[in-house]
């Protein structure tokens, strides 16, 4: 027996043009089977919740959504669309909610708190919802999309995750990591290494945005600094936590134990005295979970 889907995981949050709306549309949703909410409350910095929505869902697109709500919609759009692998529309029609999930995998909904009703807007959300990627829409005259567009639609979203990424560097650890071969991490999903040089050893990471690094701990302290992207380290064992984006740097010492969240693709280069080991302190389901409510805290 097949065991039951997760519930899609929607993230919502406004600005107090939207707050009104927002509280009614999240009543709604709640009654909805199938859905887990994670209401991120009202803020005044429309920017500020409007980019930790996108967070949120940019660390996990294939499982989670956003909903957002200020004045206009179109502020808050914008401010999620500056994370990797989101897709924000303002929507003001249910019919605008259709065309931007077939057309566009829109993941982020922003509506306007100054110009739509709540009925109005559980029905541009149940557009929203029900409607799958290359679905037919209003733009393809409620068809299905014929071959030539089909194949766009399948391409278009890696080529769009692409965008913002293609800066070249100068950087020579850059520049040593092209070309280079890397090896699965095998009991950590989604992370590859490459040795560089062994005892004192270094060595090019990668990680794939929304892996997790369970509880772990090493038998030697290693610096990083990171390349690009964006993680969370918690340090269990001094109970102490690290955001860290392109050019960090932090030290962990030997036998720390930590957790680490990858928010979107990231490379760092690190280096430690010995060879390589690692044990492992949790699995990675309890890892999720609690990083799950860190994270919802925060």
């Amino acid at each position: 027996m097949d065991s039951p889907s997760p519930p899609l995981k929607i993230y919502t949050g406004a600005d107090p043009f939207g707050a009104a709306l927002k509280e009614a549309v999240v009543k709604h949703l709640q009654s909805l089977p199938g859905l887990e909410i994670v209401d991120l409350g009202t803020d005044p910095k429309y920017y500020a919740v409007a980019s930790a929505v996108g967070r949120h869902v940019s660390s996990a697109p294939d499982s989670t959504r956003g909903l957002l709500v200020c004045g206009t919609g179109a502020g808050m759009s914008m401010f999620a669309n500056k994370h990797p692998k989101v897709y924000a529309t303002t929507c003001l029609t249910p019919s605008d909610a259709i065309n931007t999930r077939s057309i566009n995998s829109c993941n982020v909904l922003a509506l306007s708190g100054l110009a739509t009703s709540p009925s109005d807007a559980i029905d541009i959300i149940s557009a929203w919802l029900s409607t799958p990627f290359k679905a037919p829409c209003p733009a393809s005259e409620k068809k299905p999309w014929d071959e030539g567009i089909e194949r766009f639609l399948d391409e278009a979203p890696n080529e769009m995750a692409k965008i913002g990424n293609e800066v070249e560097s100068n950087c020579a650890i850059c520049c040593l990591r092209k070309g280079m071969e890397f090896e699965k991490v095998e009991i950590m999903p989604g992370g590859e290494m490459r040795i560089v040089r062994e005892s004192p050893t270094s060595a090019y990471v990668r990680f794939k945005a929304g892996s997790v690094e369970p509880a772990h701990h090493h038998t030697f302290g290693h610096d990083l600094v990171v390349i690009k992207g964006k993680k969370k380290v918690w340090n269990l064992t001094k109970k102490e936590s690290y955001d860290l984006t392109d050019g960090d740097f932090l030290f962990t010492p030997a036998d720390d134990v930590h957790r680490v969240k990858y928010f979107t693709d990231t490379e760092f280069f690190i280096r430690w005295d010995g060879h390589w080991d690692i044990f492992l302190d949790e699995d990675l389901e309890k890892a999720r979970e609690e990083i799950d409510r860190e994270i919802g805290k925060e």
